[in-house]
């Protein structure tokens, strides 16, 4: 029997035309959707890509494959949102940090609304230790957010390396005190970075306080500080910065979904695999 797994991470890399790419897709490291190709070939008993001096081809095989692939994965899509189908009421309240608003996560909540549509969702976004406060106090019943460090329990969606952003074509000639862009406090990149340049020693300064996600990289495109951010966020432009230029390293950013323990557990429940299916759709620690 073909695993979803592996099917989901051969489609990415062809789509993606790239194993990095495919990886940074399904929130997997490269050696391990290495190893879901070497896995699925074993399966199939027959060569799916062809390494090339370039990057691959899709051997007459993996074409047969992938078009049963899709075929599978969307019948399997299906199932599950007409299984999931349900008749929940009330309001729902989704606080969502600034960072992790995206075009997927907005298909999930328009997804699941039509699916739901006794339920009346409204979103908050917001500084994500502003939203766990709003979460404590009855406000939301929700939150999306990253947590580097701290133990508020959830559900882990996935976990990134946080790194130092720089821009690209500046030179890496770091000035002291550091200029630092930054969200407000109760921001868990903030608390890391200002916590470990302490520990390191290193002087910084608030170079400029963001409110935004835009302002953030704007400050770092154009050299004027520097700023702690999840990797996968980094984007043209932006390159991290790491130990040798005298920064000391981050912790990992743990992305969770936090539900509220007085909420509709059965509705919250619900619009979580909405989320998870859309913004992780695969494990994050599957073994190579």
């Amino acid at each position: 029997m073909l695993d979803l797994l592996l099917l989901r991470s051969f489609v990415a890399v062809i789509d993606e035309g790239s194993f990095t790419r495919a990886a940074n897709r399904l929130h997997l490291t490269q050696p391990a959707i290495s190893g879901h190709l070497r896995r699925l070939e074993a399966q199939v008993g027959k060569p799916l890509l062809r390494r090339t001096t370039r990057a691959f081809e899709v051997t007459p095989d993996g074409e047969c494959l992938a078009a049963y692939a899709r075929a599978i994965l969307a019948l399997n899509r299906d199932a599950m949102t007409q299984l999931s189908r349900s008749t929940y009421q009330g309001n729902v309240r989704l606080g969502v940090a600034e960072d992790c608003v995206s075009a997927p996560l907005m298909r999930a909540l328009r997804e699941f609304m039509e699916d739901n549509p006794q339920v009346e969702l409204g979103v908050r976004v917001g500084i994500p230790g502003d939203m766990i406060v709003a979460m404590k106090r009855g406000d939301v019943d929700m939150v999306l957010g990253a947590q580097c460090g701290s133990h508020e329990p959830g559900r882990l969606l996935w976990h990134e390396p946080l790194v130092w952003a720089w821009a690209e074509r500046c030179p890496v000639r770091l000035p002291s005190p550091l200029p630092l862009a930054l969200f407000p406090e109760a921001c868990p990149y903030r608390e890391a970075a200002l916590t470990q340049l302490a520990l390191a020693g290193v002087p910084q300064r608030m170079a400029m306080l963001c409110t935004s996600g835009a302002s953030l990289r704007a400050a770092v495109e154009g050299g004027f500080a520097l700023a702690p951010m999840p990797e996968s966020q980094l984007g043209p432009g932006l390159v991290a910065l790491a130990e040798e230029h005298g920064l000391p390293p981050l912790p990992e950013a743990e992305f969770m979904l936090m539900t509220n323990p007085s909420g509709d557990q059965s509705v919250l429940a619900a619009l979580a695999e909405r989320i998870d299916e859309h913004l992780c759709p695969a494990p994050i620690a599957e073994p190579v």
